[in-house]
């Protein structure tokens, strides 16, 4: 009896909570950026009470790219991709801190602890032989059952890509 209620603990556990980041199957199910929470779904866009701003769109080789996470209410966790605009291919890599999990598998940094946090500061670094285009998405999750997927990092414009549309 014992035992059958820890087995049962141990899969409620499993199930209901990520405290140490995205499992790299994140990356490539079917409802890709989004957490497999159970019958939790992506909330509506227009109640995100977080920004993810990257500091660039462009890169060339060697280059690195500050994405922030923040906003007007703490948040736990994250899951963020780099993916080239030209391609939709995951791309670079990032600098790994004290709170995070890379997943090099496809490009992606996750929370590293359940803690709430206001803030994220996040290195992402240009593959070391070329130029291009880049954008950042992902999932921002405030706990377990309320989080924002697919969502896509305002970047500052190209000018010379400003000029081409003018």
């Amino acid at each position: 009896m014992f035992v059958d209620f820890v087995f049962i603990l141990l899969i409620i556990w499993g199930v209901e909570s990520f405290p140490d980041g995205a499992p790299v199957d994140a990356c490539v199910k079917s409802r890709a950026n989004q957490p497999n929470h159970g019958q939790h779904r992506t909330q509506p866009l227009s109640t995100l009470p977080y920004r993810i701003v990257a500091s660039s769109s462009s890169y060339g080789p060697n280059s690195r790219i500050t994405v922030t996470i923040e906003g007007a209410e703490p948040f736990k966790g994250f899951f963020i991709q780099a993916r080239s605009v030209e391609t939709g291919e995951w791309l670079g890599s990032w600098e790994e801190t004290s709170n995070t999990t890379l997943l090099p598998e496809c490009s992606a940094i996750t929370h590293a602890d359940p803690k709430e946090k206001i803030r994220a500061t996040l290195i992402w670094k240009a593959p070391h032989n070329s130029h291009g285009r880049v954008y950042f998405t992902g999932t921002v999750l405030k706990n377990y059952g309320t989080f924002w997927a697919n969502l896509i990092a305002e970047a500052p414009q190209d000018p010379v890509a400003l000029q081409v549309l003018i």
